[in-house]
């Protein structure tokens, strides 16, 4: 599940944190939120944004023997 999450501190600094979006997408998912919000001072890149999703493909092969006893 994508999740966005926002503490916003009393001097009014906010941090976000972007979970259960892979890749470098979620750049692409909070960059409209972070041109309103303001200056971006730092971003910390999670183990999710390094992750790469894998697409599996399975090949099933039936083979029918019949034996005549």
């Amino acid at each position: 599940m994508e999740t966005l999450e926002f503490v916003i501190y009393p001097d009014g600094r906010v941090l976000e944190k972007v979970t259960g979006i892979v890749g470098a997408s979620c750049a692409e998912v909070t960059a409209a939120i972070e041109a309103q919000l303001g200056q971006v001072l730092s971003h910390e890149a999670t183990s999710e944004f390094f992750a790469t999703t894998v697409q599996q493909a399975t090949t099933v092969s039936t083979q029918a023997t019949f034996s005549e006893w």
